[in-house]
């Protein structure tokens, strides 16, 4: 992909994004959220509160999650980015799309790009043992449990309550594994 619209003060970034090379000519103040939604098409990715207290901007950054408004995308120059549209397709869901599907915990379909998201890596925390603000005994690995979930969650915002929802999908998913 290719943007190479020159305009006065732009600076060139390259990142790699769900797996494909990206080059974009963008002004400094450009966050990653606005290059994906309104340089790439990439619009599954929401604009939420655009002040990183709601999540649905929440993507991956070499594997750890981010709210996209709250970074410049010139700042993720060599970084790997992934959003919602790399991990699934409409035809072959990720396994933990299909499980927010299986537990309706999706309802308006709003936050759940940034929930899904975040789920993903709060898994990789527990399972690196990194440690939460709930985690009982902190020389001990975490537990995958609602608690847990919950706290990790908490970053991540939903309007519509399915909250209960999503934890049981999240829930689902990590038995899976």
């Amino acid at each position: 992909m290719q943007n190479s619209e020159a305009r006065l003060g732009a600076l060139p970034v390259t990142f790699t994004l769900n797996g494909e090379s990206v080059t974009l000519v963008l002004e400094p103040w450009v966050t990653l959220l606005d290059a994906l939604r309104e340089h790439l098409d990439l619009t599954g990715t929401k604009k939420g509160c655009d002040q990183g207290q709601c999540g649905a901007c929440t993507v991956l950054v070499n594997g750890r999650r981010i709210n996209s408004c709250l970074t410049l995308a010139v700042m993720h120059e060599g970084d790997a980015v992934t959003t919602i549209e790399g991990i699934g397709t409409p035809e072959a869901l990720h396994p933990l799309q299909q499980a927010f599907v299986e537990h309706d915990g999706l309802q308006c379909g709003y936050c759940t790009p940034g929930q899904i998201m975040s789920s993903l890596a709060m898994l990789k925390e527990i399972e690196a043992g990194i440690p939460s603000h709930v985690t009982a005994d902190l020389e001990a690995a975490p537990s995958a449990t609602d608690v847990e979930f919950r706290e990790r969650l908490s970053g991540n915002i939903c309007r519509c309550a399915a909250h209960p929802n999503i934890i049981a999908a999240v829930r689902q998913f990590a038995g899976e594994r």
